[in-house]
């Protein structure tokens, strides 16, 4: 049987899967949220998991390799757009998108532990809100600012300068019971992915409409991202972990 993936379908996701479907791969479209969701309920066997739900799933799944997602500074694509400061958001409501997983627990982590806040609820676009945080592309489309909404926050921007370190929102996974053989697969496939998709994303001529972002826009935002755990990635994991352990009481 093949392996289930989880393809997430955002822009800065899709050089994952440019040699997937070729090698017999099966995809399923997830957002982020739903990739946990789907890999707890057994019905994926490997995907970039969001990493607060990495940790809740090391028992039955293991990284592949060292792939993740994450942001070099700039995230360009996880937002928040306030009404106010970010500063003054003590008491507010923030409204955050259902897509989200990892990006709403490092808001809380830069909320109450860089910026001394504590906001009244998170809960969804929705609803009434004094904030609202978005992801993917839907961050995208919406990245030059929110009307009534004069304030914009990168999240990975807020937390390069508290900390000096990327920040990796989601790593690959695979249940621990996948064989050699498939676990060798998915590796090969992503390896080329990084080569291949890349560059290929960094080379596009034609503008994404969808976005509303030109060639120049898509090759500034993809080059923005690391795909794979070095030292500071690593570092960056094990401050956030230590951070939301501090939360946790």
């Amino acid at each position: 049987m093949a392996l289930r993936i989880g393809r997430v379908p955002y822009l800065h996701a899709e050089p994952f899967y440019v040699d997937m479907a070729r090698r017999g791969l099966a995809l399923t479209e997830l957002v982020p949220r739903a990739v946990a969701v789907a890999a707890a309920n057994g019905e994926i066997d490997a995907g970039p998991v969001p990493l607060v739900d990495c940790f809740r799933l090391e028992d039955r799944f293991q990284p592949v390799a060292g792939f993740c997602i994450a942001s070099i500074q700039d995230a360009g694509s996880s937002l928040l757009f306030s009404s106010k400061p970010i500063a003054a958001l003590a008491g507010a409501y923030i409204g955050v998108s259902d897509e989200a997983s990892t990006a709403p627990r490092l808001l809380d982590v830069l909320l109450r532990l860089k910026y001394q806040v504590q906001t009244a609820a998170y809960g969804p676009l929705d609803a009434s809100h004094e904030a609202f945080l978005l992801i993917g592309n839907q961050g995208l489309r919406q990245r030059m600012g929110a009307p009534d909404f004069p304030y914009t926050y990168d999240l990975g921007a807020e937390w390069h300068a508290w900390t000096g370190l990327p920040f990796v929102f989601s790593r690959w996974m695979v249940r621990k019971d996948v064989s050699p053989r498939d676990l060798a697969q998915l590796e090969e496939a992503l390896y080329v992915g990084l080569e291949e998709g890349v560059d290929s994303l960094c080379e596009v001529a034609e503008p994404r409409q969808d976005l509303v972002m030109l060639p120049r826009d898509i090759a500034t935002y993809i080059q923005g991202f690391r795909y794979f755990i070095g030292r500071s990635e690593q570092q960056a994991i094990d401050r956030f972990r230590r951070y939301l352990q501090q939360l946790e009481g």
